[in-house]
């Protein structure tokens, strides 16, 4: 095992970073004279390579990291199912929802059900997605980055360095908004990328050979696609709850869609979506297939999430390993700022600004700071908690297929099909809750997956039926949130004037092309 101790020079890179970040936050945030747009949603202005790349930097974070290899370790690289599926995702997300929701110019994606269906579904869905904010994402990042300090200052208590990492990942958060996030994000994903590069070389260098892994790893570990019965990602779970979950997380849930509404325009978010499930790809590269080769490095490590923070110490040399860690770190604020800005604009714009519309847009984005520091109280104090959950990314997977069925029904249901009425998405969310509630607590063993897939059909179902024996809004008022095949063809003839590699649908294609090839390598 590593000496898990820092040099002085590692330390001051990383205080350094910290300063770096902290300055940004408040310099961007000293220019927020734009109101609550400007705050919550950078002004709508962002340009694709900032949009994608806060996508990418907001996902890869330090649970993703640390959850990724600590995953491939235990079980297999299975765990990149979710990667690649992804892009999938993304490409539906782009050609379907995107162009909707920037069209509406909606500040959350609760005022989008509203206005869809009603306040009804707005305040339930606002309220989960609190609550989401706090217990899985926030609190899961934090958690990450506890146990890295951990091994760095064994004798401080984990729930103080918790404490402190959400002190600082808030402090330009809430001073800078959505524009200081995206800012940061950018140098986040260099500091993420080469970290994650750098140790995928040094362990393969180690190693000698990938025969070396093959000979401690058996087939099934290094193969995407498992059997149905497999206790870890059956095909059945792969094929029919993996793309719910990854729907919810990436077309629903407002940290992530937060970035894409701050798009310069729907050109733009798109580019900056693909590019995000472009870089999605080489994670299996960098940051799974390390988790694998530390088998043969650290065949005996008791906990699964510590091989990643393994891997930086034994294998970095002075000066790289304070910087890879600041980047470790960085990961984890990345993630820390998305959460607790996306939260802080829920509340202010879902909640206090319909309670208290006269208030100026000043004093709503002091709302909104004020938010964001009671969340990250709140996440640092659950934070520690998540270790008796055994797997950290078992612990976010797990509480995601719980979730995210009832949300992913009601919006493709209510994109897709005019005739979807307010009663059916409100009975939807209720049913969807009871179900979830009798399944967690029922002593029938179902994989989580085949949970999210069993409890989805439950909800498409009640939408259908609620909606069959009542009234839909009328078409008029709701024309401009839902999707048609004319505007897929108005749109087809813009595209045509296009060259090939400006149109989204082109680029689409050529992305799925490189997904499918990677997935059928490593079938």
């Amino acid at each position: 095992m590593p000496d898990f101790n820092l040099t002085l020079l590692d330390l001051l890179l990383i205080l350094f970073y910290f300063a770096l970040v902290l300055y940004i936050g408040i310099r961007v945030g000293a220019k927020n004279d734009g109101g609550t747009e400007d705050y919550f949603l950078a002004g709508r202005s962002m340009l694709w390579p900032f949009v994608g790349i806060s996508l990418f930097a907001s996902n890869i974070s330090s649970t993703t990291l640390i959850g990724l290899s600590g995953d491939a370790y235990a079980t297999g690289i299975s765990v990149f199912n979710y990667e690649w599926m992804a892009s999938v995702v993304l490409v539906f997300f782009a050609i379907f929802f995107l162009p909707l929701y920037l069209r509406s110019k909606v500040y959350t994606m609760p005022e989008f059900l509203e206005r869809r269906f009603d306040a009804r579904s707005r305040y339930y869905f606002s309220g989960l997605t609190l609550v989401g904010n706090i217990l899985i994402d926030t609190a899961g990042a934090l958690y990450a980055g506890g146990i890295l300090l951990k091994l760095i200052f064994p004798e401080i208590p984990m729930w103080q360095s918790i404490m402190v990492l959400a002190l600082l990942a808030g402090a330009y958060t809430i001073i800078g908004g959505l524009k200081a996030v995206i800012y940061t994000d950018a140098i986040q994903t260099v500091l993420i990328l080469a970290g994650a590069i750098a140790v995928s070389v040094l362990a393969y260098q180690k190693i000698g050979s990938w025969d070396s892994v093959t000979a401690v790893t058996p087939d099934s570990m290094l193969s995407l696609v498992r059997p149905a019965n497999d206790a870890t990602m059956p095909w059945t779970g792969l094929l029919f709850g993996v793309p719910i979950l990854g729907f919810y997380f990436w077309c629903t849930n407002q940290f992530m869609v937060q970035r894409v509404l701050s798009a310069k325009n729907s050109q733009h978010g798109r580019y900056g979506v693909l590019f995000a499930a472009l870089l999605k790809l080489p994670v299996l590269f960098i940051m799974v297939l390390p988790g694998t080769m530390a088998r043969v490095l650290y065949p005996d490590l008791p906990n699964p999430d510590m091989v990643y923070p393994t891997l930086l110490f034994d294998l970095l040399p002075i000066g790289v390993l304070g910087l890879v860690v600041a980047g470790t770190l960085a990961a984890l604020m990345s993630s820390i700022d998305s959460t607790l800005n996306s939260a802080s604009t829920l509340v202010t714009m879902d909640f206090v600004k319909k309670a208290r519309p006269q208030l100026s847009d000043h004093k709503l984005m002091w709302v909104g700071r004020f938010t964001a520091f009671v969340f990250m109280v709140l996440a640092a104090a659950w934070a520690p908690y998540i270790e008796s959950f055994g797997s950290l990314f078992k612990y976010l997977q797990t509480v995601l297929a719980y979730v995210a069925p009832p949300v992913v029904a009601v919006f493709i249901v209510g994109v897709f099909w005019r005739k979807a009425t307010a009663m059916a998405a409100f009975s939807t969310f209720m049913v969807g809750l009871l179900a979830s509630l009798w399944l967690l607590i029922s002593p029938i063993q179902v994989h989580f997956l085949h949970v999210a897939a069993l409890l989805f059909v439950i909800c498409l179902l009640t939408m259908w039926l609620v909606s069959l024996i009542t009234v839909a809004r009328n078409s008029d008022e709701i024309a401009d949130y839902i999707w048609t095949a004319q505007g897929y063809y108005e749109e087809s003839l813009e595209l045509a004037t296009l060259r090939w590699y400006q149109n989204y649908r082109v680029l689409s294609v050529l992305l799925l092309f490189l997904t499918t090839s990677l997935v059928v390598w490593w079938w």
